[in-house]
């Protein structure tokens, strides 16, 4: 099999270095093309890259001369449609250790619209699931995994067949990639993408394919969230704390809900409608909550409106000034919800974020009112294939 490791990186030479040497070692018979974006690092990766290029034809790097970081949503993209030459290829960490036969397994399983994850073991650094396998040796970094131990134990591990979910790394057809645009330059420079584009493929019919029989070692989050030149060890940096949120705010924004996965992480897409709300007395603290949660909002205050306007508009590619309405403008949503915001609390909030389900099961069109909501239904048609293709 021919196929190309897709690797942004920035500042986290050490692991470059160390997962790089796990691909050649453990790739066996398969012809690997390594393919790294530096984005701005600072700390020899770029140097690293070019010493690699004149030594292994296989590996190719880019680079982001900054000063800005592009991040991995840009860079991903960048990497698969400028520099890779393979029809396969694959999402990759740079704090990822490849396994013996991982390649064999995704060579058993893939083809054109199915895409395969590679089974995770990780130490202990965010909450047990079904899906990875923990592995407690205190391995966080490459200076303390024992390769030679954790090779041994390897061995004898138990392989079994196959579920069903998405996550990195993560195999695929570069055309099934393309046909839909890509990862969203909506979540640059990272959080979220991920989630995003698993949804898109999914509504296009790509079916996922998690192997038990080919497994990665993970650190976890070295390249952002946990990177040792941002922050202190297990504390999530500044930076990635900032830039999920605003990531939250713009997936709810597109799609009308939070990330959402069976136990396995197989998406669940609940339907997208054109909600507006009708909000009188409405705070800036309110707008803040509520903004995201629909397709358009309409309150009483024209001062709020573009204050609100002026403070969020920087964090998102959505034209805030057409979500954002006074409340005597006209109202053209499929759906309105309309409530006086004195009124509202968490559990108002709790139905807020469930209301695509409620939709969903009632199936009915007209007037209703729920506690202290009116609903007005013109149509229950919805809209999430319409967000299958990302259009940049």
């Amino acid at each position: 099999m021919k196929i190309s490791f897709i690797q942004p990186s920035r500042n986290n030479l050490k692991y470059l270095e160390w997962s790089y040497n796990s691909i050649r070692k453990n790739q066996e018979t398969h012809e690997v093309e390594i393919c790294v974006a530096d984005d701005f690092s600072n700390d020899g990766t770029w140097e690293w890259c070019q010493e690699k290029m004149k030594t292994d034809v296989l590996f190719k790097a880019i680079r982001n001369d900054g000063p800005t970081r592009l991040g991995h949503t840009i860079l991903y993209d960048r990497l698969i449609n400028e520099v890779t030459t393979n029809d396969i290829c694959m999402i990759w960490h740079a704090d990822m250790y490849l396994c013996p036969n991982a390649l064999t397994a995704i060579e058993k399983n893939i083809k054109e619209k199915v895409i395969v994850s590679l089974t995770r073991m990780e130490p202990p650094l965010h909450p047990p699931g079904p899906e990875k396998i923990f592995i407690d040796w205190g391995a966080t970094e490459p200076e303390n995994f024992n390769e030679t131990q954790f090779l041994e134990w390897f061995k004898k591990l138990e392989f079994k067949g196959n579920t069903e979910g998405i996550f990195a790394p993560w195999a695929f057809y570069k055309k099934d990639f393309q046909e839909i645009g890509g990862h969203d330059p909506l979540y640059a420079p990272q959080s979220k993408e991920d989630s995003d584009i698993f949804n898109r493929f999914q509504l296009n019919g790509v079916k996922f394919i998690q192997t038990w029989e080919g497994y990665v070692y993970h650190m976890t989050c070295r390249g952002s969230r946990f990177n040792p030149t941002l922050t202190t060890p297990g504390k999530n940096s500044n930076e990635w704390e900032q830039q999920n949120i605003r990531s939250t705010r713009n997936f709810i924004r597109k799609w009308g809900h939070f990330v959402k996965h069976d136990e396995y992480m197989k998406p669940i897409i609940p339907p997208k409608f054109d909600v507006g709300f009708i909000v009188k007395n409405c705070s800036e603290q309110l707008l803040r909550v509520l903004e995201p949660w629909c397709s358009s909002i309409y309150i009483e205050n024209k001062q709020l409106i573009d204050e609100y306007v002026l403070w969020e508009q920087s964090n998102t590619k959505y034209d805030l000034k057409s979500r954002v309405k006074h409340i005597s403008e006209e109202k053209t949503n499929n759906i309105l919800l309309e409530f006086d915001g004195r009124s509202f609390q968490q559990t108002q909030f709790d139905f807020i974020q469930n209301l695509s389900d409620v939709l969903a099961d009632s199936g009915e069109t007209g007037e209703m009112e729920y506690d202290i909501f009116k609903l007005h239904i013109k149509s229950l048609n919805t809209y999430e294939k319409d967000l299958i293709i990302c259009k940049k």
